[in-house]
């Protein structure tokens, strides 16, 4: 029996419902994977109701989540499993109280998936300003996220990818001030995410042998030192760690002429220095295709490649496409997972 992916609520006022309501009616002219909802029924019952779409809903309990195949469910109903936490805001109108019910639907969905309840966690986008009110103490889903999956003896180093079909970019530094993010960055953070990404690629995504791009740092990779030094002394240096462990990978290169079609065709993904370097391209190539992936967890998750659109929830325009493409991704790997 193939397990469900559980889906977090997100964040309740954004169109994380909205999405979601849209992914599971288009089930079938999409071929979504089943998934099941950590919410609150009778909020996802209303929100369906103010979108004016005939909803079929189905409360389960988690162990007939264990128990049941819940592909024949999914077919017939939006299955749904309660967290305890009510979400009480409206569209577009953050409500701190609905934290709780955000942060409760990520804690349930893990919970899930190292229980072996379900084989992936995919999550609806998050308001982290709403968040922070409630005393979340975390930059975001991906460290909370490893924070939850941490043991006593192993803490994990989470590694955000974004994929898409026409390229898949990892930034080794992420949500961090420009400035810092070039003080912060090493040739062991460069060499440690590459690992991470390598052995993802190889046990997630069925690629044998991954080709890898290494940008620069600096404009033309730092043209011989001219422009900037980090790319001859943080760089290449970790680009020479990675060679030397066989691992099929060149740079530094020049940003660019990384993503152009010819180039992105010589690698399965581009490793970046700082965020809006890898963000930039994937978001122009894709950007309702997009799907962020979060490696070096002990399980997959994924999650749209947008925000809560607080603009448009409730209104019916949200383009559930991405959601679509993160629930599918997550499918495809756990598939790949299994038949490692």
């Amino acid at each position: 029996m193939v397990k469900p992916i559980a889906l977090t609520l997100g964040e309740p006022a954004g169109i994380g419902p909205d999405i979601t309501i849209a992914a599971w009616l288009r089930r079938k002219n999409d071929a979504v994977p089943p998934f099941y909802l950590l919410g609150d029924s009778a909020f996802i019952a209303a929100r369906a109701k103010l979108l004016g779409l005939d909803l079929p809903l189905l409360d389960l309990s988690l162990a007939e989540v264990g128990q049941k195949d819940l592909s024949q469910i999914f077919n017939e109903a939006l299955p749904i499993v309660a967290t305890g936490h009510p979400a009480t805001a409206h569209p577009g109108h953050p409500d701190d109280n609905s934290a709780p019910a955000a942060i409760g639907s990520i804690r349930h969905a893990v919970n899930d998936v190292v229980a072996g309840h379900a084989g992936a966690v995919v999550t609806n986008p998050i308001a982290k300003s709403v968040l922070y009110r409630a005393g979340f103490a975390h930059p975001g889903h991906t460290e909370f996220l490893a924070e939850l999956a941490a043991t006593n003896s192993n803490a994990p180093q989470p590694v955000m990818l974004l994929w898409s079909p026409d390229l898949a970019v990892v930034p080794v530094t992420i949500h961090l001030p420009l400035r810092d993010a070039i003080t912060m960055l090493s040739s062991r953070m460069i060499v440690d995410t590459v690992r991470i990404v390598v052995a993802d690629l190889r046990s997630r995504f069925g690629i044998t042998s991954p080709r890898i791009a290494v940008s620069g740092l600096n404009p033309h990779a730092g043209e011989d030192g001219s422009l900037g030094t980090e790319d001859q002394t943080i760089v290449a240096p970790a680009v020479a760690i990675l060679r030397a462990e066989a691992i099929d990978v060149k740079g530094p290169l020049p940003a660019d002429t990384m993503f152009h079609e010819a180039a992105r065709r010589t690698y399965d993904c581009a490793i970046c220095m700082y965020h809006d370097q890898a963000l930039i391209p994937v978001k122009t190539l894709a950007f309702d295709r997009a799907v962020n992936v979060t490696l070096g967890l002990p399980f997959i998750r994924t999650s749209p490649d947008h925000g809560t659109a607080f603009d448009i929830a409730g209104t019916g325009r949200a383009d559930p496409s991405s959601l679509i493409a993160a629930l599918s991704l997550a499918a495809r790997m756990a598939a790949s997972t299994r038949s490692a």
